[in-house]
């Protein structure tokens, strides 16, 4: 007297699916900018034709040292000291401007588009890190160099070209690098005896 009725559950049609999916992803892989890795920027200066791979003797007032402990602290010439006043230290270990006998000695060149100029050319930033530094450290000590130097070039572009460094052209970028090189000298240091 009472029948149940079996229902039947309708079946999709996938045939198509795999395609929608494949065109989808396609699409997406088209329209999607992937974003790329960016290292560290650095450009090792090329070999004059007599300059071996020795090393050469600096003046001493022109090697700013810079260690990255193992324990993470950030010494500059051996003093202990913070990332903000390190930018402060280091822009006027470059820069020199009152010519002062224990920063880099200036020495006059000719550049072009500026001319005659009294730079401090042969500093050298030495980077030390220990091995088991941390990377949060090495990367602020890094981004403050690249902010020190962005800064004085586009000082100097502002003074001397009435533009910022980033308006500038090739040419005057160039001159502006020639004005405040980029010299940063990175070893690791290694572990002593007794240490683990």
């Amino acid at each position: 007297m009472f029948r149940r009725q079996r229902r039947y559950v309708p079946q999709l049609n996938t045939a198509s699916v795999a395609d929608i999916s494949f065109m989808l992803l396609i699409l997406f892989l088209v329209v999607t900018s992937m974003d790329v890795d960016k290292g560290l920027t650095r450009q090792l200066p090329p070999l004059a034709d007599n300059q071996t791979l020795q090393e050469r003797d600096v003046n001493r007032r022109n090697v700013m040292q810079v260690t990255l402990t193992d324990d993470n602290r950030l010494l500059v010439d051996g003093t202990p000291m913070d990332t903000r006043r390190f930018g402060e230290k280091l822009m006027a270990f470059v820069d020199n401007p009152d010519n002062s006998a224990e920063l880099p000695e200036k020495r006059l060149r000719t550049i072009p588009l500026l001319g005659q100029c009294r730079v401090t050319d042969r500093h050298v930033i030495q980077l030390e890190a220990a091995r088991t530094s941390n990377y949060d450290l090495y990367f602020q000590v890094q981004n403050t160099i690249v902010a020190v130097y962005k800064r004085l070039r586009d000082n100097l572009a502002r003074r001397r070209f009435h533009r910022s460094y980033d308006q500038c052209d090739d040419n005057q970028k160039k001159a502006l690098r020639d004005y405040y090189p980029q010299r940063v000298s990175e070893v690791y240091a290694e572990r002593k005896e007794g240490q683990p």
